[in-house]
C-alpha cells in the first residue's frame, strides 16, 4: 500500500522560502570532485529555487593553475542544460590560485573579497567552506584569522564550514576544536554532515514530535530494539590512500551513524532552535553506555571485503585497491551493539552496521516493536512471519514504511504481514538534489540545527575510541572475511543471534 500523490510539489514548498542574505561563498579546495559533483550543483538548485540573492558570489581557492574561465567550465560540468540559471551562476564565479599554507594567499583573498563587496554589494558577509584534506582545517582557519577575515559584528557575519572527518580519534578532535575555537566562536563553526541534508533525516523530528500516534510508543515499553544500517556497494574508489589510514569505524560512526542514532533517540526539544535541538542530541550521545575492553570483544564486529560479484561484475578485494597496503588490516565493515542509559531507552539495544561493497546501497533506521504478550493467532497458518516494524528509509529511496499483521483473504484464518509505505518522490515529486542544498542555505541563514557542535563531536569519538584501542591491540585474525556483494561477515549475524534477534532483511 502506498500513499496517493497529491498536487503539492517541492517547488510549491520552496517558493515560500526567502532568499539568503547577500554574501560571498569562499570555497577552499575548489578544484576537487566535491565542488563539481555536489557543491556547485547544490548552489545551482538554490538558484532555481530562488533562494540565492542577486548580491551573491563564489570565490574558488585552490593550488591548481586555472584561469577564471577554466574554473567556470570545470565546475559547470555536472550542471543540467539550463542556460538561464547556469549563466546567472557563472557570472558570479571567481577563482583565486593559492597555497593554503602561504599567508600571501589570504592577503590576496582579503583584497579580492573587498573588491567583490563593492562590485556585487555582498555587504561583507563571508561563508568559508573547507572542502580540503583534514590536515588543512586548522591552518586555513588560523590564516583566515591572521588576515582579519573572521571578525564579525552586527553589520556583517563570518562563518566556516568544515567537512568530515573532524579528527581521527578523541584526542585529535579535542585538539582541532581547541585550535579553531582559538580563532572562531562556536556559533561561527558549521561542522557539516551531508546525511543531515536528506529529507528523511530531517523528517525524523517532524515524524516523532508532530504525530501523536507515535511519540507515546517511542520507548522501552513498546520497542524491542533499533537497527541502523548504512550500506554502500562502492569500494574505496580513488580514496584508497586516505581510507587505509582511516577505516570505516572512523569514517562513518562518529558522524553519520551517531547523528542518525541521536535523532532517533533524542527527547523532544523545547523548541526547534539550533541549540535546543542539539542539546537533546548531545544528551543522547553522553548517555551511551561506555564500552570496556570486554564489551568491545562481545559487542563489536569488523570486516574487510574480499573479491566478489556485484550484479554481473566481478570486483576486486580491498587489498587489491589502488593506494591500499597488500596486507592491510583496515576494516571496511563495522557492526556495533550499543545501549543508552536513560529512562526512555534502558534495556533497548541499538544495533549499528555500516560497510562497503555490500549487497545493496541502502541506509535505513528500523524500529522493531515488541510482540504482543498473548499470541491469539498462534495456531493460525502464517503466510509470512510478521513483526510490527517501522522503517525510516534514507537512501537511495527516501520514505517511511510500517509493517503490521492482517488476515489473508480466503475462507481460512491466515495471518500475513503487510506494508504501508510512503515515498517522498511519489508524494512530493522527484527533483534531483545533492543533499547539500538545505545545508548550504542554512549556513547562509545562520541556522546551525543540522550541524554538529563541539561537544557532540567529542561524545561520538568517546564511543569509538575504546573500540579503536582494542582493535589496535588485537589485530584481525582473518581478513578478508566477507565477499563483495554480500551483507558482511558471518560474525555480524552472530552478534544479533546471540540476543535471539536478526538483521532486517533488505530486499535487493
Amino acid at each position: 500500500m502506498s500513499a496517493t500523490a497529491p498536487t503539492n510539489t517541492n517547488s510549491d514548498i520552496e517558493s515560500a522560502g526567502k532568499p539568503a542574505v547577500p554574501c560571498v561563498f569562499v570555497l577552499f579546495g575548489a578544484a576537487g570532485d566535491l565542488t563539481k559533483r555536489k557543491l556547485v550543483p547544490a548552489l545551482f538548485n538554490l538558484v532555481k529555487a530562488k533562494l540565492l540573492p542577486d548580491s551573491f558570489a563564489v570565490i574558488g581557492v585552490s593550488v591548481d593553475d586555472l584561469s577564471p574561465e577554466a574554473f567556470r567550465d570545470q565546475v559547470s560540468e555536472f550542471l543540467p542544460p539550463d542556460a538561464g540559471h547556469v549563466a546567472w551562476l557563472r557570472q558570479r564565479l571567481f577563482y583565486e590560485r593559492g597555497d593554503f599554507g602561504n599567508p600571501n594567499t589570504f592577503t590576496m583573498l582579503r583584497e579580492r573579497l573587498a573588491r567583490i563587496d563593492i562590485e556585487r554589494q555582498t555587504e561583507g558577509n563571508y561563508l568559508f567552506y573547507l572542502a580540503t584534506a583534514p590536515k588543512f582545517f586548522a591552518p586555513i582557519v588560523q590564516q583566515l584569522g591572521k588576515a582579519g577575515l573572521l571578525k564579525q559584528d552586527d553589520a556583517h557575519w563570518r562563518r566556516v564550514v568544515i567537512e568530515k572527518p573532524f579528527g581521527h580519534d578523541l584526542d585529535s578532535a579535542k585538539v582541532l576544536n581547541r585550535d579553531i575555537k582559538s580563532v572562531l566562536q562556536e556559533n561561527q563553526i558549521y561542522r557539516i554532515d551531508h546525511y543531515l541534508g536528506k529529507e528523511t533525516v530531517q523528517n525524523i523530528m517532524v515524524f516523532r514530535f508532530d504525530n501523536a500516534i507515535f511519540e507515546p510508543i517511542w520507548n522501552r515499553r513498546y520497542i524491542d530494539h533499533v537497527q541502523i544500517t548504512n550500506a554502500e556497494t562502492v569500494g574505496v574508489e580513488r580514496r584508497g590512500a586516505y581510507f587505509d589510514n582511516a577505516g570505516t569505524l572512523r569514517d562513518m560512526v562518529p558522524n553519520h551513524v551517531m547523528q542518525l542514532l541521536s535523532l532517533t533517540a533524542m527527547e523532544s526539544p523545547v523548541s526547534f532552535h539550533a541549540d535546543a535541538v542539539r542539546n537533546e542530541q548531545a544528551k543522547v550521545l553522553h548517555s551511551l553506555q561506555p564500552l570496556n575492553s570486554e564489551d568491545v570483544l562481545q559487542r563489536s564486529v569488523r570486516g574487510q571485503y574480499g573479491e566478489g560479484m556485484l550484479g554481473e561484475e566481478t570486483v576486486p578485494r580491498y587489498r587489491s585497491e589502488p593506494g591500499v597496503a597488500p596486507e592491510s588490516r583496515t576494516e571496511t565493515f563495522v557492526a556495533l551493539k550499543l545501549n543508552i542509559d536513560n529512562w526512555r531507552w534502558a534495556g533497548v539495544p541499538f544495533y549499528l552496521r555500516t560497510g562497503k561493497r555490500l549487497a545493496k546501497r541502502h541506509t535505513e533506521i528500523a524500529i522493531q516493536f515488541k510482540r504482543m504478550p498473548v499470541e491469539l493467532f498462534r495456531s493460525a497458518p502464517v503466510r509470512k512471519l510478521h513483526r510490527n516494524t517501522l522503517v525510516i528509509q534514507i537512501q537511495p529511496v527516501e520514505g517511511i514504511s510500517l509493517s503490521f499483521g492482517a488476515k489473508v483473504p480466503g475462507p481460512l484464518l491466515r495471518v500475513g504481514s503487510v506494508d504501508m509505505s510512503f515515498e517522498y518522490s511519489k508524494y512530493f515529486g522527484a527533483d534531483a538534489y545533492t543533499g547539500y542544498e538545505v545545508l548550504l542555505y542554512d549556513c547562509m541563514m545562520g541556522d546551525a540545527t543540522l550541524f554538529q557542535r563541539a561537544d557532540m563531536v567529542e561524545a561520538g569519538w568517546s564511543v569509538v575510541d575504546p573500540v579503536l584501542d582494542v582493535w589496535k591491540a588485537l589485530p584481525p585474525r582473518k581478513f578478508p572475511n566477507y565477499a563483495s556483494g554480500t551483507w558482511g561477515p558471518a560474525e555480524a549475524d552472530q552478534l544479533m543471534e546471540l540476543d535471539d534477534r536478526q538483521w532486517r532483511k533488505i530486499e535487493p
